[in-house]
């Protein structure tokens, strides 16, 4: 009986889902276990072979956790606010929400097609209204709390005021901007706008001038990720540092718990590091410097202010508050071309680019705090003004940076280190002994980093501190096709609409573009405003927004009340298993840990970490195919031929390749330019070369899940995407390699049936067959639980082969084989186990146990050495004790022919290894 792939995968896709076979609720009697996949962007170009990798793997999970026993989330929705959406509306003038809607319809067939496991009735999409008012709801929330490190943690912004209503500011200890001291007379006073003003130096999610990448080709802000040497990622525009009035999250509030966080996570130690570089602690010293004729000071924060008799001038950041202000005549046409560049490259590419020394003399000074010196004043695109405070003192002996600056510009370099030699290059090191600095001389390590602290604190002029290069983040973009924020202005302060008022929809507009006059496109809006007239924000969020807490909202997706009612938080808790790609490792990742804790703050949720176990999935690659061009012709050689010619090589489309056999009728049909095409054949074939690329459309290397999907079958893409390698591992894709799998499934399909139809036996399974099954039981689970997909699959072949050699079709056996291939291939399973005589879904059915005793040997084949040289084997019951054995192989006819009428002298008998017969 054939097996038919379509009809089977069709018949099980549409029984799950007119059955809710996956549909998930509470249930308290049940351990539960989430597992989670980032969610996609869904593109017009819908999904490759390499986008279901992940999802593949989570389901395999999903599916085996449910047959453990586990109530099992396993849910999936849209990321679909985005700039791809909004370019495309620009380019055509419609809407991004027709868009948007066609590619879910898009992604929704292809993913149906492969089979998951996902509860649809939890699908969320971030641009639904319904999603989105929660979003603004939690962004009212961070508008309306303040973060109290004496608490260190997140409180109503009504408990500040109350405090400041009594008290004024004094004892607060806020995660704040700098604020003058006042006291509760004087806040009393103020105006409402006054205190507005002021709160914001302290809300959570704020308003303030902020340096950011601009583009002004995509009329809009990007975050430093999306910029590369000094283009935007998509498009490829121009980008410039602009300083922008743009609403930030005091992310920065939480960087000590963000770092602590990571001690309680399952993460690869890598992501964790990733996560510690980016929030970046260091301890030092806050030191101030007086600008000499100026009433200004700078104040920079240094990881090493025993080396602070080393400073020789000082570098602040072209966009730097005090620039244009301590900038002297001389300088000052240098300086503001100087200011022009820096400004247009991203902070990536400056803080990446050591090779290229650049800066300019501003013509001020600043005097030595200890010793009074005067110290040049620089500026230095080196010098970002969003790290620390946009300005650094240089000690060009300790720092190779500042070395450089200075041995580019022959600024002094004094030694600090005894035996150091600067001309050679910056000595950071801290166990050498202490020169040229005062009453530091003779010192090591942490003992001047001590005494400088000390006496920096003593004179005033500074203080020990823990510093962060995790900045807050900037959360306004001036798009379209993003939430709302639900913010109006009142005499230019912002105010946030009330919980009636949500969801603020997005309105609509004549262009998605920015308005002439350089205003966001929600400008456009005729009726952007309030009921009283009051202008609405025209920014929009940033895509992070919505993907910073969506794995709550699949806890309860179509509550109109709260974003999550608690006692469905309570129930499904963290996220146990996440899988996604590693480029979210920073963005998306530090943000979603972030709102999580924040919201803990609040007691709105029961947790501080939402994904306890991460695994980043590689990347599958696409295999390019080329064929060649003779130059000047339209000829096409085959690979083995091509050094004969001169020739051009070209990417042709993997769909017309296979095994590097080039259909050329395809070929001469697939492009208007090659119908005339000729070839050059080797054995009466065309062969193409072929490398290994990341897939993309300019490759012609992208293949679809579709194509294979009907060939071969979901159940074979499935199992042949896990068995490619390691899911953490980068891997070529090579649909030469399906064919063996798509085999694979039609042997075991075979176990069940011959000719004729199902063939089927009740009777005892062989002590073979017993321990062929749990051989397989026993390394499925022990490989699952450690998260290798690709060895279950090996390990699926050699069982399926081994009682085919056994001619096996006994029922006790095949029954929970098809358990457990049932995550991996889970149409073929539901398809044999109704051929068993199940009327519930395999999914419903319990993971074979794995029984010791079937792998237990009931015989053992002992070498047997004389004097140590191996001389025949022989075959012993396992049971037999070390006497049973000697007197068995003495006994043998062929220990007689090798002993040659001699007696042994002694018998070494290692149970179930050896016998050695010394002679």
């Amino acid at each position: 009986m054939k097996y038919n792939h379509n009809e089977i995968e069709a018949a099980w896709q549409q029984y799950w889902k007119e059955n809710g076979t996956y549909k998930t609720t509470e249930d308290a009697s049940k351990e539960k276990f989430y597992v989670l996949d980032m969610f996609p962007y869904p593109s017009g170009a819908g999904l490759h072979v390499g986008h279901p990798l992940g999802y593949i793997a989570s389901d395999v999970y999903a599916r085996y956790k449910r047959l453990q026993g586990f109530n099992v989330l396993h849910p999936m929705g849209y990321d679909a606010f985005g700039l791809p959406a909004e370019q495309y509306a620009i380019q055509t003038g419609q809407h991004p929400a027709i868009t948007t809607a066609q590619n879910v319809k898009r992604y929704r067939e292809q993913l149906d097609r492969i089979g998951f496991s996902f509860d649809w009735s939890r699908e969320v999409q971030t641009c639904d209204p319904n999603y989105y008012k929660w979003t603004q709801w939690i962004f009212k929330q961070l508008f309306n709390a303040w973060y109290n490190n004496d608490t260190d943690k997140a409180e109503p912004i009504a408990s500040l005021i109350k405090h400041f209503e009594t008290n004024g500011n004094v004892g607060v200890n806020a995660a704040s901007e700098e604020v003058e001291s006042f006291d509760a007379n004087a806040w009393n006073s103020y105006s409402t706008e006054e205190q507005e003003q002021l709160l914001l130096h302290y809300r959570l999610a704020y308003l303030a001038d902020t340096w950011v990448n601009w583009c002004p080709g995509l009329g809009t802000v990007l975050a430093n990720e999306e910029v590369k040497d000094g283009v935007s990622e998509r498009g490829g525009f121009p980008v410039e540092r602009k300083l922008m009035r743009q609403w930030s999250l005091r992310i920065t509030a939480y960087a000590e718990r963000l770092l602590q966080g990571l001690e309680t996570i399952d993460w690869t130690d890598a992501l964790k590091e990733q996560q510690r570089n980016w929030i970046g602690k260091s301890n030092g010293a806050a030191v101030t410097f007086q600008v000499e004729g100026y009433d200004h000071t700078i104040e920079v924060f240094t990881t090493r202010p025993d080396t602070i008799f080393g400073v020789t001038f000082m570098v602040l950041a072209p966009e730097h508050d005090l620039v244009d202000e301590i900038t002297i005549a001389d300088h000052r046409e240098e300086v503001e071309k100087y200011v022009e560049v820096a400004k247009n490259r991203s902070e990536r590419d400056r803080m990446s680019d050591v090779k290229t020394i650049t800066g300019t003399f501003t013509g001020a000074y600043a005097l030595h705090p200890f010793t009074g010196e005067k110290i040049p004043i620089w500026i230095g695109d080196y010098v970002l003004a969003g790290y620390g405070t946009g300005a650094v003192m240089a000690v060009p002996s300790g720092d190779q940076r500042d070395w450089g600056f200075a041995h580019h510009f022959d600024i002094p370099i004094v030694p600090l280190i005894e035996g150091q030699d600067v001309s050679e290059g910056a000595d950071p090191s801290k166990d050498k002994v202490m020169i040229n600095s005062d009453f530091l001389n003779g010192m090591i390590g942490s003992d001047a980093m001590i005494a400088a602290i000390e006496a920096i604190e003593a004179k005033g002029f500074g203080k020990g501190k823990v510093n962060y290069r995790l900045r807050d983040a900037i959360f306004s973009r001036q798009r379209y096709w993003g939430e709302p924020f639900p913010v109006y202005f009142n005499n230019d302060l912002p105010t946030v609409l009330s919980d009636g008022e949500l969801p603020l929809e997005l309105p609509e507009v004549d262009k998605y573009l920015p308005t002439e006059d350089g205003e966001p496109p929600l400008a456009r809006a005729t009726s952007w405003k309030t009921a009283d007239g009051h202008t609405m924000e025209y920014s929009t969020m940033p895509g992070w927004a919505g993907s910073s807490w969506y794995f709550l909202r699949y806890m309860d997706p179509n509550n109109n009340d709260a974003f999550v009612a608690r006692d469905k938080v309570d129930y499904w808790n963290q996220v146990d298993l996440y899988i996604g790609g590693s480029e979210h490792a920073t963005g998306h990742l530090l943000y979603a840990r972030f709102w999580t804790k924040f919201l803990y703050d609040l007691d709105l949720i029961p947790m501080q970490e939402p994904f306890q176990k991460l695994i980043n999935q590689g990347m599958i690659l696409g295999r390019s195919s080329f064929v060649y061009r003779v130059n000047g012709t339209n000829q096409f050689v085959s690979f083995g031929l091509r050094k004969e010619y001169d020739t051009t090589r070209i990417h042709v489309d993997v769909n017309i390749v296979d095994n590097d056999e080039l259909d050329t009728d395809a070929f001469k049909a697939w492009r208007p330019e090659f119908a005339n095409a000729e070839f050059i054949l080797e054995d009466g074939k065309y062969l193409c070369g072929h490398e290994v690329e990341k897939m993309s459309k300019s490759k012609w290397n992208v293949q679809s899940p579709d194509e294979l999907c009907e060939r071969f079958g979901a159940d074979t893409l499935r199992l042949y995407e896990m068995f490619l390698g390691p899911l953490e591992q980068y891997k070529p894709w090579d649909t030469k390699g399906i064919t063996g799998v798509y085999g694979f499934l039609k042997k075991l399909w075979r176990l069940f049936h011959n000719d004729e139809g199902l063939q089927l036996s009740d009777e005892a399974p062989s002590k073979a067959e017993l321990k062929a099954l749990h051989k397989t039981i026993k390394k499925f689970r022990e490989d699952l639980d450690r998260y290798s997909f690709n060895t279950v699959v090996s390990n699926f072949m050699i069982c399926v082969n081994e009682l085919t050699d056994l001619k096996c079709n006994k029922r006790a056996i095949l029954e929970d084989l098809v358990v457990l291939v049932s995550p991996y291939a889970p149409h073929i399973a539901e398809e044999l186990w109704k051929k068993l005589g199940h009327t519930e879904s395999v999914s419903y059915a319990t993971l074979p146990e794995f029984d010791p005793q079937y792998l237990v040997e009931d015989s053992f084949t002992y070498p047997v050495s004389f004097n140590g040289k191996m001389r025949f084997k022989m075959e012993l019951s396992a049971a037999l004790s070390k006497e049973e054995v000697e007197k068995e192989v003495l006994a043998s006819e062929q220990t007689a022919k090798y002993l040659e009428g001699k007696s042994p002298k002694k018998v070494i008998v290692v149970p179930k290894k050896i016998v050695n017969v010394v002679v």
